[in-house]
């Protein structure tokens, strides 16, 4: 099988895209260079498809990799058959694959190999043929030393039938199909569990039972977690008459009672003590594979959507990170981020110096010409969010309250000692807020995803998976928006396409020794940097200083001399036709279309001619909560509150109200219709006008509702 028609098979792409597309990673090109430059040879699929192409691919490496294995060793021992070998040649499934290796595996002792060891698979070869007529007399022609009777050598020849009923692979592909669409998952609560605080939490997965195909991801989740923390124990069955009636039909073949009483007893064991049980832990695990695909997926749509969340732009921001007893650390920030000052205040109770410290703050506003204040959305947020209202400053100055999930993380973190090796994590943390608020994909980047607040049961689900999904959500985010050559810390340096940790280490030791980085030309002078990384990520990397303006765009350096052409045949100057709308929008892309640039390309070309360097993310928009809702206490059945959406999940969204404690919005209150994809109705950060409907203050739990 080729690793074109593998992957055509799962994914439903065309050949000729696919083959393009491994042709262009096995030349070294990244997802995002492909997706957004070789268009017209990948069939213009998005860089979603082109993932699922190189996760396809590697599937059918590791799959090629098994079978090349299992192939050797069947050689080596003089097993291989060609009928066997073309049967692992054609499958396209690891799991079939296993199936077709099982029966020459090396196990260890079981029944059935002390069985076979005692000389007795003849006499369970003529309980198969189901034509001996005298079983009695056979089997005593089986009885020496070991075997001591004529009941033993039927039951050890019982035990090898046992286990080959275990291993055909057309009865395990039976049960699988059976268990897929017919298991139950049962829950037993764990006597004394039922009773302790800490296990009421999994109350509804106590004693209960349902679908495993219609379990909701989280709810499998969450039972599975149960049963971790052994607070409950599970089993996953089917109707057992069903499945040993599906066996049946492979090995009972007449009417001689002497040998299909053995077959029959046979099969009820070998389903009881070996299939079932095998294929309950199958079924359970591919139904706990799709939940991690869902959990991750949902992880990775909130990451992006946090990640390309509106930034306030390049503006001198004050930031402080609010607390009571040990105060607010505040910070201020140049229009790059560079921390220019930090200094405690104490507003709050036990110091209450609010007299002093309005004064520091109306007078380092004016010092530092101050464009915005950012606040930190934890302990004493929003007596922080008053205080700083009540300042009579010279200037308008907008006040935001700033998500800092992460922050604490990141401010302990050997990228907060690199960047700031003089200051404390308080210094840092407070750093963390004001940055995000001035650009929120370029501080996020440097903290772990899992430490971000917006998944859904990240510690549970499979962390190579999970790691996989939220790099490609971070390195498209950041791809997707460019960076600044010259401003970007090594932390988004190393998502740009093509460059890695090591070459942003470098890009940042070459513009500190050079003053900085004047073209996309000189980004070839950097050490590491060569042709083919050069060619990956030059287009992504933005020089906002460079005398030619297409280095602050996302046209690519291989099309700068057709956009030059194209100028020199409008008789306009490449500077004068950049940003200039009437004129791109006169560009007859035609007469431009060559071997090497197709239509899809000049279109890119045209419109990022319209707005250069256009920044996809959109505007912030101030916000502010309900003043008269300080705490949970506030809170009453049938207000109707401002919110911010803070994590999706596929049950529902939590919105943050202005309070410690997020409001959980359940999927069945989004709309009066039936909502299958919470993201249809609302996105992260979204500003949204909620109802209360129920208050739990003694377990701390707000239940909202956008119906109206």
């Amino acid at each position: 099988m080729r690793a074109v028609d593998f992957i055509a098979k799962k994914s439903g792409f065309s050949q000729k895209n696919i083959e393009n597309t491994l042709q262009l990673f096995n030349e070294g090109a990244t997802v995002p260079f492909i997706s957004r430059y070789r268009k017209e040879a990948i069939g213009n699929i998005d860089e979603v498809a082109v993932e699922t192409i190189k996760r396809e691919w590697e599937a059918f490496q590791i799959l090629q990799k098994r079978k090349d294995s299992i192939l050797k060793t069947l050689g080596e021992e003089q097993i291989l058959t060609e009928k066997l070998k073309y049967s692992i040649e054609v499958t396209d499934n690891l799991t079939q694959l296993e199936d077709l290796y099982l029966p020459f595996k090396k196990k260890r002792q079981t029944k059935a190999t002390v069985a076979k060891e005692a000389g007795l698979e003849p006499l369970a070869k003529i309980v198969m043929a189901q034509r001996e007529s005298d079983l009695q007399y056979k089997a005593s022609q089986f009885i020496k030393a070991g075997i001591t009777s004529e009941q033993e050598a039927l039951e050890g020849a019982q035990n090898i039938i046992a286990e080959w009923v275990s291993e055909h692979v057309s009865v395990r592909k039976s049960l699988r199909r059976l268990f897929e669409k017919e298991a139950i998952i049962k829950t037993k609560v764990i006597k004394g569990k039922d009773k302790e605080e800490k296990s009421l939490v999994y109350k509804p997965y106590f004693d209960s039972e349902e679908s495993l195909n219609k379990c909701p991801s989280h709810r499998l989740m969450a039972i599975m977690r149960a049963e971790k923390e052994k607070v409950i124990r599970l089993k996953v069955v089917v109707d057992k008459d069903k499945a040993i009636e599906k066996i049946d039909r492979y090995f009972v073949s007449s009417n001689n009672e002497e040998c299909t009483d053995v077959i029959f007893a046979a099969i009820a064991d070998s389903y009881s003590r070996l299939l079932a049980p095998s294929m309950a832990t199958e079924a359970l695990q591919n139904a706990k594979q799709k939940a991690d695909i869902i959990a991750v997926e949902v992880f990775s749509d909130n990451l992006r959507q946090l990640l390309l969340a509106a930034p306030l732009g390049e503006k001198r921001i004050l930031a402080l990170d609010p607390g009571f007893k040990s105060g607010c650390k505040l910070v201020c920030l140049d229009a790059q981020g560079n921390l220019k000052h930090n200094e405690n205040i104490y507003p709050h109770p036990p110091q209450n110096k609010i007299a002093e410290a309005m004064d520091k703050v109306k007078k380092l506003v004016d010092t530092y010409k101050i464009e915005a204040i950012a606040i930190g959305n934890g302990t004493a947020s929003r007596e922080t969010e008053q205080f700083v209202k009540k300042i009579s400053l010279n200037k308008e100055v907008e006040i935001f309250i700033v998500n800092e999930s992460g922050a604490s993380i990141y401010s302990a973190s050997s990228v907060a000692r690199e960047e700031f090796p003089n200051y404390d994590i308080t210094v840092r943390g407070a750093v963390s807020i004001g940055r995000r608020l001035g650009d929120p994909l370029a501080e996020l980047v440097k903290i772990d995803p899992k430490s971000l607040g917006v998944g859904q049961y990240q510690h549970d689900v499979n962390q190579q998976l999970l790691k996989q999904e939220l790099d490609s959500a971070v390195s498209y985010c950041v791809n997707s928006v460019g960076v600044n050559v010259n401003t970007a810390s090594k932390s988004l340096l190393s998502y740009v396409s093509g460059v890695g940790p090591k070459l942003a280490s470098n890009i940042v030791d070459f513009r500190t020794e050079n003053n900085g980085i004047n073209s996309r030309k000189q980004l070839l002078k950097i050490k590491g940097l060569g042709a083919k990384a050069y060619e990956q990520s030059a287009a992504f990397l933005r020089v906002v200083t460079s005398d030619n303006s297409l280095d602050n765009s996302a046209i690519h350096p291989e099309r700068y001399k057709l956009v030059e052409k194209i100028a020199k045949d409008l008789k306009i100057s490449l500077s004068n036709l950049i940003g200039n709308k009437e004129i791109v929008d006169k560009i007859e892309l035609n007469n431009y279309v060559s071997d090497d640039v197709g239509l899809l390309t000049l279109k890119d070309i045209q419109k990022e001619l319209r707005k250069p360097g256009l920044d996809p993310r959109d505007s912030l928009k101030a916000f502010q909560f309900d003043e008269n809702i300080q705490k949970i206490s506030d809170v009453k059945i049938g207000m109707k509150l401002p919110g911010i959406v803070n994590n999706i999940t596929n049950f529902g969204c939590f919105v943050d109200i202005g309070i410690k404690e997020s409001g959980l919005i359940h999927v069945s209150k989004l709309a009066n219709t039936f909502v299958k994809d919470v993201n249809k109705i609302v996105k992260l950060n979204q500003q949204i006008q909620v109802t209360v409907v129920e208050v739990d203050e003694a377990r701390k739990r707000i239940q909202l509702s956008l119906i109206d």
